[in-house]
């Protein structure tokens, strides 16, 4: 299909349509006589800028032609760089992401703009732009699969992060994949790719690798602690932040793999380690001092968890004080605080009552918008709801048990656990005959829609 005169055989349609001649149009345009006339005349490319203005003279919205420029362009003919980089920014800033992939897919199958084309999706990476960036990654990636490149393996770091959803079988094959480039990374770029992984791991129930990343983890802030000695002081960081804070979030990672195992102890000291790190950190700056006093938060309220978990309840009225001061742990808190109550038969409803708008208010996902961490906040989710209708059942307060346990039941299916839509489909049998019938049909809606791969 020949397109190179389709956008010339608009232009003339349009100049014959509007009786205009060659000088007139190159007034209302503005490009010059000559030019406008090569162009027309297939004797000169046209660059981008002079495309939008001539689709603006036309009364055609902006990008009307991109396609059809795409391939006469960089499709048919050699591309040039110089045409191809605005290109690629004017469809991304429009959302034409078909034409960027038709584009891209023949222009990195000669290797030509290789590294322009990495800067490019860097630069749409750091706006903020993911899914086009994510189409020059993969296009990178594929060229240089073979190169066992920096390059390569921040690509696929990059494609890792975007493709992190809520679905467990999704998070598995992005981790699967990703983990093999991390040692190819530059140095301090592996502590945010460790972190970032361990931190995925958790959220399908990996413990095994979230502790061997942990401890991987610390090793490389070893080394690089070692390093900074030789460094000049003023080289710019590359990790994400100050080095110490990685060896503490390994540790922290080491404390919530030993409470999976129920090692409440164990937990706690490494609670111990990481507030000793923060404590360790002198004249802090700003960007430091916020981050020793996030790790000491987190440090007082794990030890609260630990501390519940190990069954001592005598001090759940200073932990709730703490809640009321430090909202946004009432989700991972509450999960723990049931979980013990339903360990240890222990009555929590005042607690419940005291903290049941905010309960509501998770349920209804404003704790889960916008965050940074979707994926842990969806599995705390999932655990508190399913925790809630052990206590309620427990409690004999069955219709409201069972609510709950639908709500986790339902999260489970949407994200693919099968650990917890196993556990819920469990809990919901031994008290199926007190179901309402419109409970039962909504749980018979979300067995319907179990696909067989959850259970493989």
């Amino acid at each position: 299909m020949e397109l190179v005169p389709t956008i010339r055989g608009h232009i003339e349609k349009y100049m014959r349509e509007q009786n205009l001649k060659l000088q007139h149009f190159s007034d209302i345009t503005g490009i010059n006589v000559g030019t406008l006339s090569a162009i027309l005349k297939g004797n000169r490319p046209m660059s981008m800028n002079q495309l939008n203005q001539i689709t603006s003279v036309m009364g055609l919205e902006k990008g009307y032609f991109y396609e059809s420029y795409g391939v006469e362009s960089f499709i048919e003919f050699s591309p040039h760089w110089r045409r191809l980089e605005p290109y690629l920014y004017e469809c991304a800033e429009l959302g034409k992401l078909d034409c960027i992939q038709q584009v891209i897919t023949h222009v990195t199958d000669d290797r030509s703009y290789i590294e322009e084309l990495f800067d490019v999706a860097e630069s749409f990476f750091a706006r903020g732009l993911k899914e086009v960036a994510l189409i020059l990654y993969e296009c990178v990636a594929d060229s240089e699969k073979y190169q066992h490149s920096e390059r390569l393996a921040l690509c696929q770091y990059r494609i890792f992060l975007f493709h992190k959803t809520l679905n467990k079988f999704n998070n598995l094959n992005a981790a699967v994949k990703f983990e093999p480039y991390i040692d190819k990374l530059n140095d301090e770029m592996q502590l945010d790719a460790i972190k970032d992984l361990a931190n995925l791991y958790a959220t399908i129930h990996v413990w095994d690798k979230v502790l061997e990343l942990a401890e991987k983890l610390e090793q490389r802030v070893d080394f690089q602690l070692t390093l900074r000695t030789n460094r000049r002081r003023n080289k710019l960081r590359i990790a994400h932040y100050p080095v110490f804070s990685y060896k503490a979030y390994a540790n922290l990672l080491k404390a919530t793999v030993s409470e999976k195992r129920k090692q409440y102890r164990k937990a706690l000291k490494y609670t111990d380690v990481y507030e000793d790190i923060m404590d360790g950190i002198k004249n802090p700056t700003e960007e430091e001092q916020e981050l020793i006093e996030r790790f000491k938060g987190w440090a007082e309220g794990n030890r609260y968890l630990y501390t519940l978990l190990l069954g001592d309840f005598d001090m759940l009225d200073d932990y709730l004080n703490y809640l009321d001061a430090n909202p946004k742990e009432i989700l991972t808190a509450f999960v723990y605080i049931v979980k013990a109550a339903n360990q240890c038969s222990y009555d929590i409803d005042n607690a419940l009552d005291r903290f049941k708008n905010h309960i509501n208010d998770i349920r209804i996902e404003k704790y889960l918008k916008g965050t940074y961490n979707e994926q842990a906040l969806n599995l705390r989710y999932i655990r508190l709801f399913y925790e809630l209708a052990k206590y309620k059942l427990n409690q004999n307060q069955i219709q409201q048990g069972i609510e709950h346990l639908i709500t986790s039941f339902e999260r489970s299916v949407s994200s693919n656990d099968d650990m917890m839509c196993i556990k819920c489909i469990d809990l919901y049998g031994k008290y199926r005959n007190h179901a309402s019938k419109t409970q039962e049909e909504q749980y018979t809606k979300l067995i319907d829609k179990l696909s067989v791969p959850t259970f493989q």
